[in-house]
């Protein structure tokens, strides 16, 4: 297993809760909040993609 999972996990369980209660909050832009949401899942999809890449790279110089 990808050692950044558990991590993307513990992160994703505080930053969900913000979210909701975020996304609850009448006096919040939606527009906001879904910019928040873009920006994390752009951050997450480059972390999953340079874990991806370095265990690659890991799994070849071992070789």
């Amino acid at each position: 297993m990808n050692p950044l999972v558990p991590l993307f996990i513990l992160i994703s369980l505080p930053l969900a809760a913000i979210g909701l209660v975020l996304y609850t909050d009448t006096g919040i832009e939606p527009a906001l909040f879904y910019a928040s949401v873009k920006t994390f899942v752009i951050l997450a999809v480059i972390a999953v993609a340079l874990s991806f890449g370095a265990s690659k790279l890991a799994e070849r110089s071992k070789n």
